[in-house]
């Protein structure tokens, strides 16, 4: 007993000491009330006095009271509030006939049997689901599917981007059937720089991979047999190695070819039927060159620019800062028609004198320049004047466009401002394109119409979703083009592709207006009120956790100290709490659609970060961290500051903010209502300090791949945090299988029907899920048994 009131005493001063600083801080007064109350309890069980006990199940039946009522029965919000007390009840309890005075020994025996029962519910509720959300409405029936084999030609499939396989062999009925059909290994494990996160591509019987270092593989559709591997020899500049997917170019199956002057020296030597490569693979790399690779054989495809390759620097200025490209590609390449249109990744954060962010169309057929759009030089149409180049620094599209055809448009989602948390001198001409969805002419590359989603993005809001296109009910027996964009603020619009009105309703919102030296804030910014949002709630301090209630009142005093005003507290010279944090809400991963009954399927971060101006005359600049996001400190030349990136952690090193750090969700889109909600995979495999936790705890994790929708109403997703792969009914959220990979993974499946076989594949490319120490090389494909 004596120990066991040392203990106490020691666990209500150190909660006292510390809710005396909450409190000066304008915190509550909890934590020093109860931290009192803790230690004099503690010393009266130190002296064995009864009243210490009753002191303490006062304080636990307050706690209750006071839990409750700060968070309702959120699960995980209550867990640091009241499993101490569980816990520490339970051996008090134990304890109880030592003291003198107390004969009740059955009733404390009773009263440890009633706590130690809470402590195994509590346990087995810790590896069940919390904070599901589900509604009342019926899911729509399934519509139509085909047998027939169709390419994922576009990195979402089609050119509309919604993710969508319109096949249905594999259904809630036998999809707890599926397994691995085949597994290949590219040789390249995604370590370092690299990441593994590309989206295969099929064209027939065939699958395309590329690897981080732009290497491409061709694979049998049915046994993942290597065919041919090319390697482009790029230089591993350890900068931000990625490819996240493919183009395909078949001149002769051209749905709708643009005829260009620049094109006729080259059709003049390349008759109908005869091109030098009948079907071609087209590739951007990390060394700024596009490439067209010959389908059948995996060589260059010699009658395409310069020997098939095109140089993607030419126009661009000054790109490469000792041995260090800051601009490259890092997406998809997006071919329309006879077209192929590239944006490009440039360093975040590094000055106002970055490589442009312009767009460019080149010819499918001969690699000439057709177009360019420089938002900041728009009387600029094709390359710049002798000894120019393209306006620096202006918004980039470092993920993948969406385009319809039909309309003769081509949907581009904008990157912010470079650098992205200080924009004191950024000229007019550009800024009402940073963050947002600009719709250009396929044929000339001029601008239609254009949709901010963050107005001054100082935050790093870019849009890093490629747009989804999808025609919706009108209500009148109609429907309207629409285009759906996910933002990194967890809020979606639905807009109009035709003229980019919204379809839901925006409303623009006063936003604080304390900025740092020199900048500005718009006095508005948008949001889609008509759509649901996810994870956008302004964190308050009853938001902070921590797996105790120690790291938890740290938590709440850190969050007392930072800058925070809500989403849009403008970077300080103060530490600035960011959130939605700039990797999202919504990542590169993007939105799927079931088309045949309009869900809209979305997976989330929210995970905040914490960022700080200083003021570059204080800064030994020779000691700066390159590099992206947490962790790091990105220059910002030419502005008068530098600003330092850090995580929003407890001591433990879990996040300050409580979960879920990441949803799988659904949206009808017809009724524009959240259908459900569940947690994103475990914490199985997650490693803080260099400990795994090894526990399949629901909490919700991180993600940053998509999910593929099926035909069969199934969504596939293989970017958790833990190694698995799973299958979700897409009306529900119910998992219906999962099966374990041998490392997580952080790209988007697809899935495809073979010509030869019939079968219907999932394809994920794993290799390594992020934060993860575990990396591979591995592409898997699943199917059901050939029996079946």
């Amino acid at each position: 007993m004596r120990f066991f009131g040392v203990l106490l005493a020691l666990i209500g001063l150190v909660l006292a000491v510390g809710g005396i600083q909450l409190v000066t801080l304008g915190g509550s007064w909890y934590y020093l009330l109860a931290g009192a109350a803790l230690l004099l309890s503690g010393i009266l069980l130190l002296l064995r006095h009864k009243l210490g006990a009753w002191l303490f199940g006062i304080t636990a039946l307050a706690t209750v009271v006071w839990a409750v009522a700060e968070v309702g029965l959120d699960f995980w919000k209550l867990v640091p509030r009241l499993a101490p007390f569980l816990v520490l009840g339970f051996v008090l309890a134990l304890l109880l006939p030592q003291l003198a005075g107390m004969r009740a020994r059955r009733s404390a025996y009773v009263l440890a049997s009633v706590l130690g029962v809470g402590l195994v519910a509590g346990a087995f509720a810790i590896f069940q689901p919390h904070g599901v959300i589900h509604t009342a409405a019926a899911p729509k029936p399934l519509g139509p599917a085909t047998a027939t084999p169709s390419d994922w030609q576009h990195y979402g499939r089609t050119p509309a981007g919604t993710r969508f396989a319109p096949f249905d062999q594999i259904n809630r009925d036998n999809v707890k059937q599926l397994e691995v059909a085949w597994t290949y290994r590219t040789g390249e494990i995604a370590e370092g720089a690299s990441e593994f996160q590309n989206t295969p591509m099929q064209i027939g019987d065939t699958v395309f991979v590329c690897t981080p270092l732009n290497k491409v593989v061709a694979l049998d559709a049915d046994t993942g047999a290597e065919r041919w591997k090319f390697d482009p020899k790029v230089e591993d500049r350890k900068t931000w190695n990625r490819c996240r997917g493919l183009g395909y170019y078949e001149p002769a199956k051209v749905s709708q070819p643009y005829s260009f002057e620049e094109d006729a020296a080259w059709h003049a030597a390349h008759p109908a039927g005869s091109p030098v490569c009948a079907s071609r693979v087209v590739m951007t790399t990390i060394d700024a060159r596009l490439l067209q690779i010959d389908a059948k054989t995996g060589e260059l495809c010699q009658d395409f620019g310069q020997g098939g390759v095109v140089d993607l620097t030419v126009g661009m200025g000054k790109v490469d800062y000792d041995n260090v490209l800051w601009y490259y590609l890092t997406s998809a390449p997006t071919v329309v028609g006879n077209m192929v249109i590239i944006g490009g990744w440039t360093f975040d954060g590094r000055s106002v004198d970055e490589p442009s962010g312009v767009v460019r169309a080149f010819s499918a057929d001969s690699g000439e320049l057709i177009w360019a759009w420089d938002m900041g030089q728009p009387e600029i149409t094709k390359l710049p004047p002798e000894g120019g180049s393209y306006s620096r620094s202006t918004p980039n599209v470092w993920s993948t466009p969406a385009f319809d055809e039909d309309l003769g448009l081509v949907y581009l989602p904008l990157g912010n401002q470079q650098p992205d948390f200080w924009g004191g001198n950024r000229p007019e001409t550009t800024e009402k394109h940073s963050s947002a969805v600009v719709a250009l002419d396929i044929r000339t590359g001029r601008e239609r119409w254009t949709f901010q989603t963050v107005h001054h993005d100082i935050w790093d809001y870019d849009i890093a979703s490629q747009p989804a296109l999808y025609d919706i009910p009108d209500g009148k027996g109609q429907t309207i083009p629409a285009l759906v964009q996910l933002t990194k603020r967890g809020q979606i619009f639905l807009l109009d592709r035709r003229d980019g009105t919204p379809i839901a309703e925006v409303e623009e919102r006063a936003v604080p207006q304390t900025v740092a030296a020199g900048d500005w804030v718009a006095k508005t910014q948008p949001y889609s009120v008509g759509m649901p949002a996810l994870g956008a709630e302004p964190l308050t301090e009853a938001d902070m956790w921590g797996a105790t209630f120690f790291d938890q009142l740290v938590c709440r005093i850190a969050f007392r100290k930072l800058n925070y005003e809500g989403e849009f507290t403008a970077p300080s010279t103060k530490p600035t709490l960011i959130y939605p944090g700039y990797y999202g809400g919504f990542n590169w991963g993007s939105a799927a659609i079931d088309e045949n009954r309009g869900y809209l399927f979305l997976n989330d971060i929210r995970i905040p970060q914490v960022v700080t101006l200083i003021p570059h005359e204080n800064v030994d600049e020779s000691k700066l961290v390159a590099g992206h996001g947490v962790g790091s400190t990105y220059p910002m030349h030419g502005t008068p500051f530098v600003i330092d990136h850090a995580a929003f952690n407890s001591p433990l090193g879990i996040p300050c903010n409580a979960p879920p750090w990441g949803v799988f969700a659904a949206v009808d889109l017809e009724s524009r209502e959240l259908m459900w909600q569940v947690p994103a995979g475990t914490v199985e495999d997650a490693v803080v300090n260099g400990i795994r936790a090894s526990l399949p705890v629901p909490l919700g994790m991180p993600t940053l791949g998509s999910g593929v929708v099926t035909a069969s109403g199934l969504v596939f997703y293989g970017a958790t945090q833990d190694y698995y792969m799973r299958a979700l009914d897409v009306a529900t959220g119910e998992e219906l299988w999962k099966s374990r990979m041998p490392v997580g993974g952080q790209a988007t499946p697809m899935s495809y029907v073979s010509p030869k076989t019939g079968r219907q594949y999932v394809v994920m490319a794993a290799g390594g899920a992020r934060q993860s120490p575990d990396r591979g090389d591995y592409v898997i494909a699943y199917a059901l048994p050939k029996t079946q």
